[in-house]
C-alpha cells in the first residue's frame, strides 16, 4: 500500500448543513463481566466507593454529552434524553442506553460511548473486589458492544 497516500489524505468532518433535522433515537448496550461474588456485593450495596449502578449511570449520561469533544469528527448535537439502564445476570451486569435527538445526524456514537463510559466505570468501582493475589482481572472484561437500534422520524 502506498503510505504517502494515506499520509496525504485530509480528515474532514462530515458536511451535513443541507441536511434537516429529524427526530432520532439510538440504543446501544454492552456487557461487563464479574465474578458472581461481586455482583452480589453490587446487589447488597456493599461496595465500599458506593452504588456503581448509580455512578455509573450518571457517568454514562456525561459521556454521551461529550462525545464531539472524544471522537474528533463527531458533530456536536442536541441530546433531548438519554436514559441507561442495568440488568445484573449471574455473572454479568448488562448496560442498555438510548439517546433521543433532534438533529442532522445519528446519535448512536453517543449511546455506544455511555455504555462504554459506564461500564468502565463499574469496572472501576468493584477493581478491589476483581483483582486476583496477582492484581490481574482474569474474570472481569467488557465485552457485547453493540448498537441496537437505530431510527430517524
Amino acid at each position: 500500500m502506498n503510505e504517502s497516500r494515506i499520509a496525504n489524505r485530509p480528515v474532514v468532518m462530515v458536511d451535513v448543513s443541507d441536511k434537516q433535522s429529524q427526530h432520532r433515537m439510538s440504543r446501544a448496550s454492552g456487557k461487563i463481566y464479574m465474578k458472581p461474588e461481586t455482583i452480589h456485593a453490587i446487589h447488597e450495596n456493599q461496595v465500599e466507593k458506593g452504588n456503581p449502578l448509580a455512578v455509573a449511570q450518571v457517568a454514562g449520561i456525561l459521556a454521551a454529552k461529550k462525545v464531539s469533544e472524544l471522537i474528533p469528527l463527531c458533530h456536536q448535537i442536541p441530546l433531548s434524553n438519554v436514559d441507561i439502564r442495568f440488568f445484573p445476570a449471574e455473572n454479568h451486569i448488562l448496560a442498555e442506553c438510548s439517546c433521543v435527538s433532534d438533529a442532522k445526524t445519528g446519535v448512536e456514537m453517543e449511546a455506544l460511548t455511555a455504555v462504554n463510559v459506564a461500564l468502565l466505570t463499574i469496572w472501576d468501582m468493584v477493581k478491589y473486589l476483581e483483582k486476583d493475589k496477582k492484581g490481574q482481572y482474569p474474570h472481569t472484561r467488557i465485552s457485547d458492544i453493540i448498537v441496537i437500534e437505530k431510527r430517524k422520524e
